[in-house]
């Protein structure tokens, strides 16, 4: 991927564990190499196709001057996080923030603090069989993509499909999505709780009716089984109100555990069901 290159930018704000650095400040230097597809800003010679390092440095001291943190790492993570949410061309970025003047009575050219950050691809099932149950998908939806380190980038349309678990119910609403993120996967499952919470999913029955369900399908090309979370979710393969709309988002997607399209996986689970 093309790369903008900022070197040790300087900055003089008021970051740091002592109050003597949060009254009398001193000097930071920022480095940052930004990530974006810069191809049709070099063809057609065309600043507005590309990242604007000026605009970027500029945030950068503005940043810096408007909120103090003890950490450099907190303010590391901080600038990379909204360096990314201000300027939606960068996929990626690397951040050094590097403090000169620390204060450990001992010589030293500086101490640093390097973080590389960027945007997520991942696709999520949703659905709902209690209430309003398009406005359940809506209402989801609208909160995830309020949340500063998620943007809803693609949404399938709304399916209806029959309950599976063998426990009789109203049948479901269902859809797939497409989210670009910021967080760590267990910040995202922590997120999607919040949302179901605040949308009064209740967990009493297993395969029982709910108001919303959303499950993180695939997260990049990661594979991951904890105590928590499990991606790829295990049951895309054998659920058509999964692969379906995914089919239409993402037709292309490999599977990164079987290899496969998840297209592939429909026309397999379709045959399967015919046979």
């Amino acid at each position: 991927m093309d790369q903008i290159k900022i070197t040790n930018l300087e900055v003089f704000c008021h970051h740091g564990v002592y109050r003597e650095e949060n009254v009398l400040g001193q000097k930071f230097l920022v480095s940052v190499i930004l990530y974006a597809d810069l191809r049709k800003a070099a063809i057609k010679d065309d600043l507005t196709q590309s990242v604007n390092y000026g605009e970027v440095c500029h945030f950068i001291k503005e940043q810096m001057e408007k909120e103090t943190f003890k950490l450099i790492e907190t303010l590391t993570e901080h600038l990379a996080r909204k360096i990314l949410i201000q300027f939606p061309m960068i996929d990626k970025i690397q951040l050094e923030v590097k403090k000169p003047w620390a204060p450990i009575l001992l010589p030293l050219e500086t101490v640093s603090v390097v973080m590389e950050r960027s945007w997520h691809c991942v696709y999520l099932s949703i659905g709902s069989n209690m209430g309003d149950k398009e406005n359940n998908l809506n209402k989801a939806i609208e909160l995830l993509d309020l949340d500063d380190l998620c943007k809803v980038t693609n949404i399938s349309s709304y399916l209806v499909t029959d309950p599976v678990g063998g426990v009789e119910q109203a049948d479901f609403l269902n859809a797939a999505l497409e989210l670009k993120t910021l967080r760590t996967p267990k910040e995202l499952l922590e997120l999607i709780q919040q949302i179901e919470n605040t949308l009064k999913r209740v967990r009493t029955i297993h395969w029982g009716p709910r108001t919303i369900d959303l499950d993180i399908l695939f997260y990049d090309q990661e594979v991951i089984k904890t105590k928590e979370l499990t991606i790829p979710h295990p049951e895309i393969k054998n659920r058509e109100f999964v692969l379906s709309p995914m089919c239409e988002i993402a037709p292309a997607l490999v599977h990164p555990v079987y290899g496969k399209t998840v297209c592939r996986l429909y026309e397999e689970l379709a045959y399967s069901a015919n046979e």
